[in-house]
């Protein structure tokens, strides 16, 4: 009875130590405490205004919410910095009659990552996605609302794995 005590408190230790190195976001040990994600500018040959901010509010958003680290407008562990460089809208079926009968949204943003604290994680790299919709209608309002949400959702996460989960 007394090992099995000392065996049950050896096994708790381990799990409790294991659990520093990963957690449930997927994310190994960060070798920081601060992050900075510096304003997107949008140079895109399309222009929606807005969505700088829009996915600047977004990719911060997320780090936040999926680490412990704490923002900081300067002098960041991590920098996260780039621009949109695509906005597109593109037919991707037509009809019949050469109507658009699905068109796709497509936005591509560029991002250069620093880790102060290990320059071999750094990178510089193109993320994009897209979001479909009917080719009769058009993206404005909630629909606009709707297709930016997905595709920058899409975006962060993959930018979020590339840059601290390593996936």
């Amino acid at each position: 009875m007394k090992h099995l005590k000392y065996l049950l408190l050896l096994i708790i230790a381990f799990t409790i130590n294991g659990c520093s190195v990963y957690n449930f976001t997927g994310t190994g040990k960060i070798d920081a405490k601060t992050f900075q994600v510096n304003y997107f500018q949008n140079n895109a040959p399309l222009i929606e205004p807005g969505i700088e901010r829009i996915f600047t509010q977004k990719l911060q958003n997320l780090i936040q919410n999926q680490t412990n680290l704490n923002l900081v407008n300067t002098d960041g562990d991590l920098i996260y910095e780039g621009e949109i460089v695509d906005y597109r809208i593109s037919p991707t079926t037509a009809t019949a009659d050469q109507q658009a009968a699905e068109s796709r949204l497509t936005i591509t943003v560029n991002v250069r990552f620093s880790n102060k604290n290990k320059e071999t994680d750094s990178f510089e790299k193109k993320f994009n996605f897209f979001y479909n919709f009917p080719g009769t209608e058009q993206l404005v309002g909630s629909k606009l609302t709707a297709a930016l949400d997905e595709i920058f959702e899409r975006i962060t996460q993959d930018i979020f794995n590339e840059s601290l989960a390593k996936w």
